[in-house]
């Protein structure tokens, strides 16, 4: 071989090195782009996933209050309607009492609230 393809050869060699080494050094960047970007959506992910477990805690907490509220509104339903009933019967009892004076009328009065009690 003479000295003049040798020298295309290596030339040839060389070029096709460095491009392989462009290309190589290249992927690399493009790899370490791609892991720091990763990186970031993953923290972007991780906060985001945190966010969604505060607000099924913020859900959960209103749920209770709700089934609470719910317990004491409905107790508060029986209890009024237990004092409704006590109280018509009172009136039932004092339907025929007339009074035209304040002395006349609180024996009925005092009748009437000691029922409601």
């Amino acid at each position: 071989m003479s000295a003049l393809v040798q020298r295309l050869l290596a030339a040839g060699l060389l070029a096709a090195t460095a491009g392989a080494g462009i290309g190589w050094g290249l992927a690399a960047h493009d790899r370490n782009q791609a892991q720091a970007e990763l990186a970031v959506e993953r923290r972007r992910a991780d906060d985001l996933g945190d966010q969604v477990r505060e607000q099924n805690r913020a859900v959960d907490a209103l749920a209770a209050a709700k089934t609470a509220a719910e317990a004491r509104g409905a107790t508060a339903r029986q209890l009024a309607a237990a004092n409704g009933k006590r109280y018509d019967a009172a009136l039932v009892r004092l339907a025929d009492a007339r009074a035209t004076t304040c002395d006349e009328a609180m024996p009925a009065v005092n009748q009437l609230l000691e029922s409601v009690r």
